[in-house]
């Protein structure tokens, strides 16, 4: 079982990296999906896509895997006004359902960035 942190913490970081390089090739939707009340929304999925690039790929060294863990996360927190701006307007993305709109997405990808990059409590107290 010992793979399994590292298989998945490679999940992640290959997710984290394509979902980034979409913003470059689908940017069209990701401005759709920025809240009106935000600022410069072509420099804001811009700046989101890079920083999903790199964190996607510093959490692929096993170096800077915990500055990546906690990097993802705060992106996550980050880039949640477009998620909640999607979930309060279901009428705008009709390629999505409802329900499918507030799916806890970015709390599943916050723990798993931390779950994969940082040991348990635990081990830590134990070291």
């Amino acid at each position: 079982m010992a793979f399994l942190k590292p298989f998945c913490r490679g999940l992640l970081g290959v997710f984290f990296i394509a979902a980034g390089l979409n913003h470059f090739w689908h940017t069209d939707f990701y401005l759709s999906i920025m809240p009106p009340y935000l600022p410069w929304p072509l420099a804001l999925v811009q700046a989101s896509g890079a920083a999903e690039i790199a964190l996607g790929a510093l959490l692929l060294l096993r170096r800077w895997q915990g500055v990546a863990g906690w990097g993802l996360a705060g992106l996550c927190m980050a880039v949640f006004p477009a998620n909640l701006h999607m979930a309060l307007h279901p009428e705008l993305f009709t390629q999505f359902t409802p329900a499918g709109l507030w799916l806890p997405l970015q709390l599943v990808l916050i723990g798993w960035a931390l779950a994969c990059t940082h040991p348990p409590a635990s081990m830590a107290k134990a070291s």
